[in-house]
């Protein structure tokens, strides 16, 4: 592990962070507020959670939430009180999705328990005609080489990282019809080498976003096993709504029947996958961990074993890449290897870039982003990476 970095935080006026916290978050609490005919209760516990991450500080959680002990061990009792912009930026914004979730009533006995605030945009751009576009080019692949579709297959899976809800909210509709960039940084030949066609292992895929983005994966994972790239694979996702888009199990269903109710090579698609979950090739895991506000080295030990045990670990998406090499402003020439060192096993980070963080570029690929945009590509989302270490 290399010397520490900084880590990143949200006070600074104009940086991207803190545009987060200002301005991303208050306009994702008022876009809740609207998408649903919540009372006056839920309206007022909205509202103070507008005032408090704007103006005032980081508050408690109840006394009899369920997970207050966890939030303890994570962090809270030293950052409750202090400024929303002072504490790590990865906490901040973690705790502000905990603290949306108490406010809408998620875990609160009563009529809108378990509600995911952010169904209606989920389901929007699931139902979206891009998606039936998406789905339709895999007809196409069907009679290509192995090694077309791996590779579509792959890139499908790291750029469907574009249809992030929470960024293109900010973001103003981001067009992401644009072609291709090229990647950052690109050792897709590493990942294919621990995945050989006779592959007997076991894949985990940390997945990030829902919807467009979380059917790209699940078609990756159905040619992996379809392939006998791998025996088994693990989905990891998030136990509850988080970060807008992200991935829960009821994503994963959604995804599965759009696919399955889809016409063509989609179909096929989803029918795999249906069976690989009702045979354990497939399983879907949703640790607590996932929704954590910390990075991947003080992961818990029974996730570190099932990393360890697995071939290779997919990480998917920007925020997991954050929590994969750590929320800190690395110099970019900061070899990958050297900071997920502590990775228990080999693991391979796919992620189009929407924050600051970044390591493992050769200084004449930073030189030239630099030269071309300024610092507007490490935040932007035209760029991708991706990167092993096995």
């Amino acid at each position: 592990m290399p010397a520490s970095a900084p880590l990143i935080l949200g006070n600074e006026p104009g940086s991207f962070p803190h545009s987060v916290l200002a301005e991303r978050h208050p306009a994702i609490i008022r876009q809740v507020r609207e998408a649903f005919p919540y009372g006056p209760d839920r309206r007022r516990a909205l509202d103070a959670l507008l005032a408090s991450c704007t103006k005032g500080v980081i508050e408690p959680l109840p006394a009899d939430a369920h997970d207050r002990d966890r939030w303890a061990a994570w962090g809270l009792d030293t950052y409750a009180g202090r400024s929303w912009f002072d504490v790590p930026w990865l906490w901040s914004e973690s705790y502000f999705y905990r603290q949306l979730l108490e406010s809408a009533g998620y875990f609160a006995p009563g009529p809108w328990q378990g509600i995911d605030p952010f169904r209606p945009v989920k389901l929007a751009e699931l139902d979206a005609p891009q998606t039936d576009e998406e789905l339709a080019a895999l007809d196409a692949l069907e009679d290509r080489p192995a090694d077309e579709r791996d590779r579509a297959l792959l890139h499908g899976s790291l750029w469907g990282n574009r249809a992030d809800l929470g960024f293109r909210l900010s973001a103003g509709g981001a067009d992401t019809s644009a072609a291709v960039p090229g990647l950052v940084a690109d050792d897709s030949e590493t990942l294919w080498s621990l995945l050989p066609p006779s592959g007997a292992g076991t894949l985990c895929l940390i997945a990030d976003n829902s919807g467009r983005e979380l059917i790209p994966d699940l078609l990756l994972i159905a040619h992996l096993l379809a392939e006998g790239r791998v025996e088994r694979a693990v989905l990891h996702v998030k136990p509850h709504p988080y970060y807008v888009s992200d991935a829960t199990p009821a994503d994963v269903l959604d995804a599965l029947r759009r696919l399955t109710a889809a016409p063509g090579a989609a179909r096929g698609y989803g029918r795999r996958l249906w069976v690989a979950l009702t045979d354990g090739r497939l399983t879907v895991r949703a640790h607590p961990f996932s929704c954590g506000p910390l990075p991947y080295a003080e992961m818990p030990d029974d996730l570190r074993a099932e990393f360890a045990a697995a071939t290779v670990t997919i990480v998917k998406g920007d925020l997991n890449y954050r929590r994969l090499v750590g929320d800190r402003l690395w110099p970019p020439t900061t070899p990958f290897p050297d900071v997920t060192g502590y990775f228990p096993g080999p693991v391979a980070a796919l992620r189009t870039l929407k924050s600051d963080v970044i390591c493992g570029l050769d200084a004449g690929t930073e030189a030239a982003l630099d030269a071309e945009e300024g610092p507007r590509w490490r935040t932007g989302g035209t760029h991708a990476l991706i990167q092993v270490r096995s």
